[in-house]
Order: structure tokens, then sequence, then C-alpha cells
């Protein structure tokens, strides 16, 4: 236990379980990320598939959006998070036994990918709601500042390593993918909250809608989610990544580590930069800005035949990006009020 009075953000024992626990599952979902993209396009050769995967991760979050909000408001956010950790390990240590005895395949891959999706769909938000239950009110923007800190670095750390892994072969990359998560389990299993969360409402179709009403009733924050989801839809070039690092860049796993990793580095930066430097004025131009150098760097990254260029095309391509998610965060938050945030 700690003192009161104590302003040190690493001597809250609740938030270094916590934080640990955030890391180490993050850098777990960007090996297997890693693993997955190449050991796909290892089996079949083919970009739809890969196109495939990116749908399959991405599928079970849109269909349990309605849903994920109102589990991390009625049940214990510490045991979600617990049975999500549990339910990617149990998927990722199948990928790990299939890949040793040769077993593995297509549909069995797949398969994997969507239970890993369904868990993180509810791990994100009980996260998000669990934070500022774990240390006092004067030190909550630190916390949330270093537990985004810790999730970029993660996003740098975990494809980069998951690509070192994989040389050694695809068993070795999920193995310690499930060795972190059972990390994630053990550190959040003693966390305890500084208050008891406030008994929720009951759960009705009104409120489970509301916070679509809500957007739809806001030209601004509709436009602004609008504008960067079909960029990110259309523009995104993560799930072919595996074919530029193999096919075009003649590189192996470990460029693809890189590669996915360099995105996470620029959006770190950028973050860093922003935090000196904040957007105060023309908010509205400076995203459709950064959207179209998103689109330009997506265009230099998809021409480009160097590895280094295509480095750099994907660090800007991050950066670029933080700023508009920087601006369309601070446009919901403001313009949200908290009974439809809450929804």
């Amino acid at each position: 236990m700690t003192a009161p009075g104590d302003d040190s953000l690493f001597a809250q024992r609740d938030f270094v379980l916590f934080w640990c626990a955030r890391v180490a599952s993050t850098v777990s979902y960007q090996m297997l990320s890693v693993a997955v993209g190449w050991q796909m396009y290892a089996l079949t050769g083919s970009a739809l598939d890969l196109g495939l995967v990116g749908l399959a991760q991405f599928l079970p979050s849109f269909v349990l959006v309605l849903v994920v909000g109102q589990v991390a408001d009625h049940f214990d956010r510490r045991r979600t998070l617990q049975a999500s950790a549990s339910l990617q390990a149990l998927a990722t240590l199948v990928l790990a036994i299939g890949s040793f005895t040769g077993a593995i395949a297509v549909p069995g891959i797949f398969a994997m990918v969507v239970l890993t999706g369904a868990a993180r769909a509810f791990q994100q938000p009980a996260m998000q709601a669990l934070l500022p239950a774990l240390v006092p009110r004067r030190l909550l923007a630190r916390a949330i500042a270093a537990n985004s800190s810790a999730a970029q670095a993660a996003f740098i750390a975990g494809p980069a390593l998951g690509g070192v892994l994989y040389v050694a072969g695809p068993t070795l990359a999920y193995g310690v993918a499930a060795a972190l998560l059972v990390v994630t389990i053990v550190a959040t299993a003693p966390i305890r909250l500084r208050e008891p969360a406030a008994p929720p409402g009951k759960v009705t179709l009104e409120s489970v809608l509301a916070g679509i009403r809500f957007i739809r009733s806001q030209p601004a924050v509709l436009g602004a989610i609008s504008l960067d989801l079909f960029a990110v839809l259309l523009g995104g070039a993560t799930a072919l990544l595996p074919i530029y690092a193999r096919d075009i860049l003649h590189s192996g796993p470990w460029a693809l580590g890189v590669l996915r990793a360099g995105s996470a580095v620029g959006a770190l930066a950028m973050a860093l930069w922003l935090m000196r430097f904040p957007i105060r004025h023309h908010a509205g131009r400076t995203m459709f800005a950064a959207v179209a150098v998103f689109g330009v760097a997506t265009i230099v990254f998809g021409v480009s035949r160097s590895f280094a260029l295509s480095l750099m095309a994907l660090i800007t391509l991050g950066a670029a990006d933080m700023i508009s998610v920087v601006v369309r965060q601070s446009l919901v938050q403001l313009q949200t009020p908290d009974r439809c945030a809450a929804a």
C-alpha cells in the first residue's frame, strides 16, 4: 500500500500491475499478428487470404460493438480482462501446437484469429474503464499518459520481437505470445480498485443504441469518425505487409516485424510532439491535411522497392494517422455528454 500523499505514479501497486498486464497483452497480440500473417502467406501465397486475416481480426469488434461496452459496465472488469486473456492464450497455444506438430491448416488459423479478435473486443473497453479506478484522481492524467506511452512502445517492440522469433519458427513466436498472456492473467488477479464501481443501470435497447443516435445527430463527430474509418479501411497496408516483406523487398520475417513497427514509431513520435505542441487552431484543416499525408505515404509505400523508403513511408503514415486520431478523439470527448459516452 502507498501513502495517501504519495505522488509517484509507479508507487501505485495496482496501476503497476495493470501497466504490466497492458504491455504484456499488447506485445503478445502484435507478435501474434506478425506470426499469423507470415505463416498464412507461407501456406497459401494468397493476397486474398491475407486480407481475410485482417477482416477476421476486425470483424468481431464490429459485430460486438453494441455488446462490449455493456459488458464492461455490468461485469467485473478484472474478470473480463482475465477471461479475454485466457481465450487469447488458448487460441495462441492451439496455433503453437498446430505449428509444432505440422497439423496447422488455414481454416484453423482463421478460427483462432476470429476467437482472438472476439476476446480482444471485450478487453479494450474493460481496460479503458478500469484505469480510472486504480489511481488517485490527481494522478489520473499521468496514468493515462503512461498507459498510452506503454501501448505505443508495445506496438513497436511486439512486431519486431515477433519477427525475430519467427526466424526460429512459428512455434517459438506463438509460445512466447501465449506466455505473455499468462503474465497478463497473473498480473490482473491481485488488482484492487480504490473504490467500488457505481452500480450500473439496467441494460435496455435505449441504452445500447444511445451512442449511435448521438453520433448521427452530430455531423462534426460523424464526419470525423467516417473520414478516419474510410482512410484506414481503404488505405491501410498492414494486412499486405507479408507480401511486401517477402516478395517485393525480398526480406525475411524480421523485416515484416520491423515494417509493422514502423507506423507505431511514427505515431509515438507524433504523440510526443503533440504533447509539446498541441493543436490549438484549425483542427479540421489539420485533420484533412493529415489524412492527405496518410494517403500520399500509402502511395509511396505501394510503389517503393527500397526497404528504407518503405519504412520511412510507414513511419510517416503512422505520424499522420496519430494527428487524425488526436483530433477525432478530442472532438468526441468535447462534444459527447457523459450519458452517451457511458452507453
